[in-house]
């Protein structure tokens, strides 16, 4: 028998010599390597010493610091904000710097700012309303954007500055040394935005009953970063892409009028002289309250607050340690509420603002998803380390240390649709885990905004399934099916810069989420992804990671090769299509099949010789075996043309399957991803396997595989979870759909 097998495999062996040697005269032109397997070096960064080969921080390492006094005014009735701060810059690099290079956001809504000017624009000569006609070609350009009144040195003598738009340089006396520290202040104030009317990520929101509410964000001067990757990171801020910042330390004071409630980063300094003995006795019980929130002002005191102006200022202090950034919100129309969160045996405060028009739902559910935020997230990277997380109403979706602002009003009688409250939930999971990602592993938001959105998006999902097992996520793979499958000349690849990107949401937000997502489910498993993306997340508290840094611990810390997902899902806008090309089944026989026939015939084998020796694979025809050919399915048939076999070996064939199928899967689409199937037997039955992707490895346009079954296969699916974001499902299934009904039936069950 072993001599027979020895020379079944020579002839294999030289006709497939052969073949190699006809294809030697076609003398192919060469080519570069451009396997979807090949190695990422093209692409990533070399390691060096402050950024290492495994993904974790250098020994040399370092950031700067930048720490923050100040006092600032809100004058509610000409909505203008008056601040002054001290800044300490710390120069933990080992460079001299010879300017600093300062962020003025606000100079984006400035009448001179250029970022109106950048977007095309065309006339419509469609019928307008009144307001629209008005808002497009009479209203005049909001006055904002900072005036600046000085810039000192710390000994009171003048500092020279040159504002370009969003960003002032600062020109030091002399070249500020390795380790040293400079101090200097700037006095400035602005007008603030109705950020309903005129857009923008803070504001104020004016309300019929003559009150507003203010949230306020980007309100200071704040220093650029400066590090081992890009030196200053300057980039003009054009509205879109989000900022880079240096942790600090921040002592804060905030005047405002005396009949408002505020909420801010940090921890309040001065409870006794801002809230009242009865707010202070619920915030006792809100801290020992860790099922439901407990007000700490309730929607008829908010109420009767509304009714009359103070014409007294009161001054709110807070310090926050460790921070990039600071935010605050204010207004007498606050209800809040507050409760506790375990994390991991610290107590850590969820909290809420919010008007009446916010009520029934945010009393229902804010608080309580700011607190299963935190639990989940935790879970997933690291102990939330800060002492509370604040969720305030406002109709936008904004995140700051500590606190964020989020919509989700219901009509005016209370009433909300089911989308609703999705959305609600849906922003303050995300606004609240972005204390996660970019708040404490503090990526570049201005050049990588997937690095938060997309990262903090993928953890939202996790999040929000577990507040609610049927949550309506958006961010699974099959959400981002038909954006995968658009138009490529409107689609970038995810590692581009969000200011020119065409579909800002899908390619930052839920592609890279859906990639995770599918990271984490079917390629890597929950085990192998969740420790990777843990030791990602504590490598990375409080330092600026970079996208190299992420792919090269997740790869590092799970032992996976993952440089083809990177590469395809990141990197292009390839899209995933796989699809069953061809079934063919065969059976066992005892006459020659034509190839055996043709195959002997090619090398002079009389196959008369080896009757009863030999048993052959035929292909069915249609799934039919031929009446005239004896179909070896019997065991002792089967045995008697085995000679030499032993009885053990005899007895193991009781388990030789009884259906042979051949099926030939193809890849119309660009990127390699597993094949899952999902296969059907006549009985019913279904089985599911899955095959990695480095099953493309050697043929990226088409592979077969032989399956060996016990029951005839009735049906095979590919995918048929939508796990891998396949754009055509119309090749997916064998056999296909007769018609375009049974076709819209099935993606109608998989989609849910």
């Amino acid at each position: 028998m072993k001599k027979l097998t020895h020379l079944i495999l020579s002839i294999v062996f030289i006709s497939s010599a052969a073949f190699a040697q006809d294809q030697v005269k076609t003398k192919p032109q060469g080519h570069t390597d451009q396997n979807k397997f090949r190695q990422m070096k093209d692409l990533l960064p070399t390691p060096n010493e402050t950024r290492t080969a495994s993904g974790a921080p250098g020994y040399a390492y370092t950031q700067q610091k930048v720490d923050y006094v100040m006092n600032i005014r809100l004058d509610e009735d000409k909505n203008q904000i008056f601040g002054d701060e001290k800044i300490t810059y710390h120069n933990n690099s080992k460079d001299y710097l010879e300017y600093l290079w300062v962020q003025l956001d606000q100079n984006m809504r400035a009448r001179d700012s250029k970022t109106p000017d950048i977007t095309s624009e065309s006339f419509s000569s469609a019928i307008n309303s009144a307001e629209r006609f008005t808002k497009a070609n009479l209203k005049k350009r909001f006055d904002g954007g900072f005036n600046i009144d000085y810039v000192k040195n710390n000994d009171g003598s003048d500092l020279p500055f040159t504002i370009n738009q969003t960003m002032m340089r600062i020109n030091l006396p002399k070249p500020l040394a390795p380790n040293e520290v400079f101090k200097f202040q700037i006095k400035w104030w602005y007008n603030v935005n109705n950020h309903v009317l005129d857009g923008g990520r803070s504001g104020y929101e004016a309300f019929p009953d003559g009150n507003s509410t203010y949230v306020i964000a980007q309100f200071f001067p704040r220093l650029c970063v400066y590090d081992n990757v890009e030196g200053w990171q300057n980039m003009q801020f054009w509205g879109r892409s989000e900022f880079a910042l240096e942790f600090g330390d921040y002592d804060v004071k905030l005047t405002v009028p005396a009949d408002h409630k505020l909420e801010a980063t940090g921890v309040l300094q001065n409870p006794k002289e801002t809230l009242t003995k009865e707010q202070l006795k619920r915030f006792e019980v809100a801290k020992k309250s860790f099922k439901d929130p407990v007000f700490i002002v309730t929607q008829e005191e908010a109420e009767a607050a509304e009714k009359v102006k103070s014409s007294n200022l009161k001054t709110w202090h807070f310090k926050a340690n460790k921070v990039r950034d600071f935010a605050f919100a204010t207004s007498r129309k606050f209800i809040w509420d507050a409760m506790a969160v375990d994390i991991n045996g610290r107590s850590v405060m969820a909290i809420s603002l919010y008007s009446k028009e916010g009520n029934p739902l945010w009393e229902e559910h804010s608080t309580r998803v700011v607190a299963n935020t935190l639990e989940e997230y935790s879970k997933l990277t690291f102990d939330y380390p800060y002492n509370k997380a604040v969720s305030v109403h406002a109709e936008m979706g904004m995140e700051y240390p500590m606190i964020c602002f989020n919509y989700g009003r219901p009509n005016p009688d209370g009433t909300y649709s089911e989308r609703l409250k999705r959305g609600m939930i849906g922003v303050i999971t995300h606004e609240v885990g972005h204390n996660f990602f970019p708040m404490i592993v503090n990526s570049d938001e201005r050049q990588w905004t997937w690095m938060d959105e997309g990262l903090n998006s993928f953890v939202e999902t996790l999040a929000e399934l577990d507040y609610d097992p049927n949550f309506i996520t958006g961010n699974l793979p099959k959400d981002i099916i038909p954006y995968m499958g658009g138009d490529q000349s409107y689609l970038s690849p995810i590692m581009s810069h969000g200011d020119y990107v065409h579909q800002f949401g899908p390619n930052a937000y839920t592609k890279p989420a859906a990639g995770l997502y599918m990271l984490r489910q079917t390629i890597m498993g929950p085990e192998l992804f969740d420790y990777a993306f843990r030791t990602y997340s504590q490598r990375w508290m409080f330092k600026h990671p970079t996208p190299a840094d992420f792919f090269r611990t997740m790869e590092d810390a799970s032992a996976m090769d993952l440089d083809w997902f990177w590469r395809g899902w990141f990197y292009t806008t390839d899209y995933t299509d796989i699809g069953v090309k061809e079934v063919k089944q065969y059976y066992l026989t005892d006459k020659p099949s034509k190839e055996a026939i043709e195959l002997a015939k090619r090398y002079r084998m009389n196959l008369d010789d080896y009757k009863d020796k030999l048993i052959y694979f035929a292909q069915a025809e249609d799934g039919v075996i031929p009446t005239d050919a004896k179909n070896i399915t019997d065991f002792e048939v089967l045995t008697n043309h085995l000679e030499g076999l032993s009885e053990t070996e005899k007895s193991n064939l009781l388990d030789a399957p009884k259906y042979y199928y051949e099926v030939t899967f193809e890849k119309p689409g660009g990127l390699v991803m597993p094949i899952i199937l999902e296969v059907t037997f006549e009985d019913g039955t279904k089985e599911r396997q899955t095959f990695p992707a480095q099953i493309w490895r050697y043929n990226e346009n088409e592979v077969k595989k032989v399956f060996r079954t016990g029951k005839a296969i009735t049906s095979i699916v590919v995918d048929p979870d939508l796990e891998t974001a396949d754009v055509d499902t119309s090749n997916n299934s064998w056999p296909k759909y007769d018609n375009e009904n049974e076709f819209e039936k099935f993606k109608e069950k998989v989609q849910g």
